[in-house]
């Protein structure tokens, strides 16, 4: 049974009170949800929880100060996988299993998200446990298993009402860079093929950013006729035009402290390239036909299908334009490069449409062979003719294969994508789809595989493949010159400051970039507000770096940011081509 507060107790001596604070409800809202919600630190120790822990016989006040790991069968995993992850990542889901207090055996779904202040900086983690009845008598062969060399567990989002379904390896991977961007102001750039789900991710940046409070304004560019996109996008002023009985604010105007999501930005008008561009420089603009200069403080976020860099060479997009709207430029990648979300997303669209319908094992192998030129559009129409097509519970291969024939019309060689019966034709597919996965890497493809790496060796010269599969595989995306400077990698490092006065104190580095270093444990604030003497050992080399600096910022709990003044060029540039690797290792592509 479900505790509730006794009447005339404190509410500020509740554990709910610290939790509500934090996220902005009321504890009784809280204490009202039947599932656990907690906050921690960034180790993962408990700091507070609502009532709905008492589902599991515990009262809160026994859980503050009890690390996450002991409540859960995989507390291994938990303290070394899932917590880095959400540190690192932002946000990570699964499930697994835990005990109640009695010893009662749970199945969970576990949601941990990063909690920030003001400045971005990571202050803890907030937490959501379901208990997932209908899977809690599954054996234990069954369960999810989470560790450092398995695949990375199915992840689920919801965005403004739409599932965001997240499976393979590459797409977790991408979706780390997007909740990354997610807490810069900086303008972001989304490619990638029609289909692929650009506006989601756009939507997911907004959804994940500190603008969130307000409602995310969109707009197709290449939806409108063209003499109506200035006036949409900057707003006229009555009789401006024939028909303007009124004024009208512009859509800048609506996102001001938002976001603005221009979809289909290589369509803009060369004339309206120009005023977009001084509105992202920060320029005040006038509304059309007006007299008085407007400014806003939005964020925009642009998405398109083409190529812009060729659109910039073949002088229909503005060069200017491009360079300021790709200070991060994201790649969604076509569904072709991510099996795994194939059989995850056909049998979420399938379960919308007709939940008592399956998937046979054959006919999923014959959705991811496909290439998909549509992407998750496609995808999700063809399940959705699957779902009305027949009555018959179990969706076959010969239903999948005859469906696709249908692609024929549209000039598809589907016969080049399908599977193949022949077993060592399949073989070699999977050998070549898991180097395309891993980069090229071996090792990691032999495991991914399930066999040793000098079994792989023999196939590969078995079939002939060489040492160039996946290496030209796309980047994830793109950091600017400008903003490689504020990448910050976390690390856990000692850094020794000393003041003007030659007095010295150890404090531990949480993030290093190029330009400074987040700190913690600077308790003396006062006594090191000067020029200081910066040192360290730069992490995963014998590099002694050694530089000028000062705090920036400080706080009452000891953190602190600190901005490099003088780095030795050599120095500079060891620490440049570390700060360089780990963007890359992110995902992330360096321009030349």
């Amino acid at each position: 049974m479900e505790k509730t507060r006794k009447p005339g107790s404190s509410q500020d001596s509740h554990p709910t009170t610290a939790l509500s604070q934090g996220i902005g409800l009321s504890p009784d809202i809280l204490d009202q949800l039947q599932d656990a919600v907690f906050s921690t630190d960034l180790h993962g120790t408990i700091t507070a929880c609502n009532l709905g822990v008492s589902r599991y016989g515990y009262e809160p006040e026994e859980l503050i100060g009890r690390n996450l790991a002991e409540l859960f069968e995989d507390g291994q995993p938990l303290g070394e996988v899932i917590i880095p992850t959400v540190v690192s990542q932002g946000r990570f889901q699964t499930q697994i299993y835990g005990r109640c207090k009695s010893g009662q055996r749970f199945l969970f779904h576990l949601c941990l998200t990063l909690l920030r202040d003001r400045d971005s900086a990571p202050t803890g983690m907030l937490g959501i446990s379901i208990d997932v009845t209908e899977e809690s008598s599954k054996p234990a062969a069954t369960r999810p298993q989470v560790g450092l060399s398995t695949a990375p567990a199915l992840a689920r989002r919801t965005i403004e009402g739409t599932e965001f379904v997240i499976a393979s390896p590459v797409m977790h991977k991408f979706m780390g860079l997007v909740d990354r961007v997610a807490g810069h102001t900086e303008t972001v750039l989304i490619t990638g093929e029609t289909g692929t789900g650009k506006e989601l991710v756009a939507r997911t940046i907004h959804e994940s950013s500190h603008r969130r409070g307000k409602a995310l304004v969109d707009i197709n560019c290449a939806a409108l006729p063209e003499h109506l996109v200035e006036s949409e996008l900057f707003g006229y002023e009555k009789g401006a035009f024939s028909g303007a009985d009124s004024s009208k604010p512009g859509l800048f105007e609506l996102a001001d402290k938002s976001t603005i999501f221009l979809d289909e930005i290589g369509e803009l008008q060369p004339q309206i390239q120009v005023k977009l561009l001084r509105v992202l420089d920060g320029a005040p603009y006038y509304r059309l036909g007006g007299h008085r200069k407007i400014s806003v403080n939005v964020r925009v976020v642009a998405a398109t299908n083409q190529d812009l860099e060729l659109a910039v060479k073949e002088g229909r997009f503005r060069k200017d334009l491009f360079h300021r709207l790709s200070q991060f430029q994201l790649r969604v990648p076509p569904l072709r490069e991510r099996p795994e979300d194939v059989s995850a997303l056909a049998r979420h669209f399938l379960k919308l449409k007709a939940s008592e319908k399956k998937f046979s094992t054959d006919a999923l192998a014959c959705l991811q062979s496909y290439t998909w030129p549509g992407n998750i559009r496609e995808l999700r129409n063809l399940v959705a003719k699957f779902a009305m097509a027949s009555d018959d519970e179990q969706i076959t291969a010969e239903d999948v294969t005859t469906e696709l024939q249908q692609e024929r019309r549209s000039g598809v060689d589907v016969a080049a994508v399908l599977p193949q019966s022949n077993l060592e034709n399949m073989e070699e597919q999977m050998i070549i789809r898991a180097l395309e996965q891993t980069g090229g890497h071996r090792s990691q493809a032999a495991e991914r595989l399930g066999i040793s790496r000098r079994t792989l060796s023999r196939k590969l010269r078995e079939y002939g493949i060489g040492h160039s599969v996946g290496e030209s595989s796309q980047s994830l995306g793109t950091i600017s010159p400008e903003q490689q400077k504020f990448f910050r990698a976390k690390v856990n490092i000692a850094v020794t400051l000393r003041n003007t006065a030659g007095k010295e104190v150890q404090v531990q580095a949480v993030n290093l970039s190029t330009g400074g270093m987040g700190l913690d444990g600077v308790n003396d604030q006062a006594g090191f507000a000067g020029l200081l003497d910066v040192s360290f050992l730069l992490p995963e080399s014998e590099t002694v770096m050694q530089a000028k600096g000062r705090l920036v910022w400080t706080d009452v709990g000891g953190r602190a940011g600190l901005r490099f003044v003088v780095v030795e060029p050599a120095l500079f540039e060891r620490l440049q081509h570390w700060s360089n690797e780990k963007m890359k290792n992110e995902g992330w592509e360096i321009p030349s």
